[in-house]
């Protein structure tokens, strides 16, 4: 029994973040230099009472109208979140009703962040190879913007809302490999939204600002960029190696790279250090941002409607935890 991607869509926010509204708030930066380093230029924003949970419902009805697929199929679910409708119940047994999916479908929230929608396959591999489900429906939400502060410049350049949809069934577009997961919880505290939940529950209240002029409080996310930066560049190329090993294959025989669209300073810097040309590398982060979970699967369906999903495509997610993932797909 093989696991298959067969169809995907994605939701974004209507309102719209650009450059040159930011660089109004933060006179300091220029169009031209977030465009260029970030290779952002607009994000999208949830509304202000637009859920993870809204999104996700509306990335669902997408992939069933747009792939003619029937809900009543559905006999697993799970939904990728860091910022749930609720702490209870999962925000995926609310969407079961709300999408009209059987009562006998499985369903469950996982929380991770960019290393999301690779550790999402697995499961949902897992799912289908041991018959325990025929169509496991993979949705990816986030509403990141609200967990950043208004001043945070640095964030709120990087990071845009969107939720996506992934059916993997027996049969699809895109067999699905083996898996190379990894967690180090030491850099924990490197990306992180500290008040909120239990161990913190009431808000701090306080906010220091850095030398930058960034602030820093425990109610908003933190992310120490530099930490973070070192952290990639350290597990994902030997992630990739290993991915090879493990499928016995060579870079070269791998059609095209995908990763999680962190930002393409940070793109470019891990592609030139693994050695992969910039025509087997893909980017599309420009209109979107970085949407956390949802980066690869954006991606993926923006390659498969150009025409550049062909033979054997290298997925890699990495990010908050720390966590990271990686598979190979084989396109048919």
């Amino acid at each position: 029994m093989e696991a298959y991607i067969k169809a995907i869509s994605y939701y974004l926010p209507e309102k719209v973040l650009t450059n040159e509204e930011l660089v109004k708030e933060f006179p300091e930066w220029s169009v031209e230099k977030v465009s260029s380093k970030i290779g952002i230029s607009r994000r999208h924003i949830a509304a202000p009472n637009e859920t993870a949970g809204d999104m996700a419902f509306k990335a669902a009805n997408k992939l069933f109208e747009e792939n003619n697929i029937n809900p009543a199929n559905i006999d697993f679910m799970m939904l990728c979140t860091q910022s749930p409708d609720y702490f209870l119940p999962s925000t995926a047994c609310i969407l079961q009703d709300r999408l009209n999916i059987p009562t006998s479908t499985g369903a469950l929230d996982f929380n991770l962040g960019c290393s999301g929608y690779i550790y999402g396959l697995a499961l949902a591999k897992g799912l289908i190879v041991s018959e325990i489900a025929r169509n496991v429906l993979l949705l990816t939400s986030e509403t990141y913007t609200k967990h950043l502060h208004s001043k945070d410049k640095g964030n709120r350049t990087i990071f845009g809302d969107a939720a996506a949809a992934t059916l993997v069934s027996a049969d699809g577009f895109a067999r699905i490999g083996e898996f190379i997961l990894g967690t180090d919880g030491i850099g924990a505290q490197n990306l992180i939204t500290k008040t909120g939940a239990f161990r913190q529950k009431e808000s701090s209240g306080e906010c220091i600002y850095d030398e930058n002029g960034n602030p820093i409080s425990d109610d908003f996310l933190y992310m120490n960029g530099s930490e973070i930066f070192s952290f990639t560049q350290s597990v994902v190329p030997e992630m990739v190696n290993n991915l090879l090993v493990k499928h016995k294959l060579n870079k070269d025989e791998i059609n095209l790279f995908i990763f999680h669209q962190a930002n393409k300073y940070m793109l470019n810097f891990l592609r030139k250090k693994i050695g992969i040309n910039e025509e087997s590398f893909y980017y599309f982060m420009d209109n979107v941002g970085n949407t956390v979970s949802s980066t690869i699967p954006i991606a993926l369906l923006e390659a498969h409607k150009s025409g550049d999903l062909k033979g054997k495509v290298m997925l890699s997610g990495f990010g908050v935890g720390y966590s990271w993932g990686g598979t190979i797909l084989e396109i048919v």
